[in-house]
């Protein structure tokens, strides 16, 4: 299993219908090994870049249908969102079905591929002009929300970081996994808003009690305690502490640097041709090192979030990529490894076993403990 030509896929059976929401789902996993992995080990990635927009299809759809079954999304109400790409896709594609306008709020960051998708898809994009002092672009654009809520009160705000509905959209992924695969050892995810892993995880653990998850981080992200630090990285990381990251479900976390997520992003395309964007790379990473490092025979099982298409002028653009140091930059055989979360700051690959909620201990601090 060493190319694209005779690495198996496990396809499900594909959905039919004349609705959008059945192009949703039954993705398909794919066995990733060499070169991230010696011949012998491996690991499955979930091609989530399947669906129509990537992984956020599945939530935006679920947290749609649950608002107007509340009566919180009232019909042709607006839907607004902060977002750095996918989920403005999956809300867009929730809208159609719906009958909703989608205005989405971003920053320049976002790639320029991402902004046409989204303005082709119907979504009206509203680019927010400054970074908020501290909370960084995330919180200007959540403040931005909030400005445009106020100007529309019968507008609803998905609020994607806290919003449980968002976990509880992945319950189908997590069902499609176990159908596919068995019984699942390791579970390998990115973590953003923390949706996928928290709703992927919680019913997995069900099915398979001993399932031991890996979270994957950004550099210069929070979510796990390290310093705030301007991010390259679209779709993993954060500069804010989402509510829905269950911190719980996790036995370790590992941060992967920019340079460190392109090449494998492209070490994928050229070997199995499936890749995606910054947090495939990141998490097809960890799964080799994974793989590597756990005993034959371990099944472990990789979320790639999406495809290559919107990072054709980032991560795939050789003269982007050169500009910022990325090129050529081979990640190291295994990451540095700390202590704790907050014993130095990770400014390439690095590992911690030990994960803890940063919030739950700024409190314990603020209290004297």
């Amino acid at each position: 299993m060493t190319t694209s030509l005779t690495t198996p896929f496990v396809m499900p059976e594909s959905g039919l219908g004349r609705t959008l929401t059945a192009a949703v789902g039954n993705t398909p996993v794919l066995w990733v090994s060499d070169p991230l992995t010696p011949s012998d080990r491996g690991f499955w990635a979930k091609l989530e870049g399947f669906n129509p927009g990537g992984i956020k299809d599945r939530p935006a759809l679920h947290m749609v249908k649950r608002a107007r079954a509340r009566g919180n999304l009232r019909p042709g109400a607006r839907i607004i969102e902060s977002t750095s790409g996918t989920l403005g896709l999956g809300l867009a594609l929730a809208g159609k079905v719906h009958g909703h306008p989608v205005t989405v709020v971003t920053d320049p960051g976002i790639e320029v591929d991402m902004h046409r998708l989204l303005s082709a898809h119907g979504a009206t994009v509203d680019m927010v002009s400054a970074p908020h002092p501290t909370g960084g672009w995330q919180e200007a654009r959540r403040l931005r929300v909030a400005e445009l809520l106020a100007q529309d009160p019968g507008a609803w705000c998905p609020d994607q970081y806290n919003n449980p509905d968002n976990a509880a959209g992945y319950a189908g992924l997590a069902g499609e996994l176990f159908q596919q695969l068995g019984n699942v050892d390791v579970l390998v995810c990115s973590v953003g808003t923390g949706g996928h892993s928290a709703g992927i995880s919680r019913v997995l653990r069900a099915l398979t009690p001993r399932l031991k998850m890996i979270g994957v981080d950004s550099t210069g992200s929070t979510i796990f305690g390290q310093p705030a630090r301007t991010r390259m990285m679209r779709g993993l990381g954060s500069s804010i502490l989402p509510r829905n990251v269950a911190y719980d479900q996790f036995a370790e976390v590992h941060w992967v640097a920019p340079a460190e997520a392109v090449w494998t992003c492209r070490e994928l395309a050229r070997s199995h041709h499936p890749s995606g964007g910054w947090s495939v790379g990141a998490v097809a990473l960890v799964a080799g090192w994974a793989a590597r490092t756990h005993p034959i025979g371990t099944r472990i099982a990789a979320v790639f979030p999406d495809s290559p298409h919107r990072y054709l002028s980032t991560v795939y653009n050789d003269d982007y990529c050169e500009e910022y140091g990325l090129l050529g930059v081979r990640p190291a055989d295994h990451p540095e490894e700390l202590a704790t979360p907050t014993e130095a700051e990770a400014v390439r690959w690095t590992r911690c076993a030990r994960v803890t909620d940063p919030l739950t201990r700024i409190t314990a601090t603020e209290h004297g403990g």
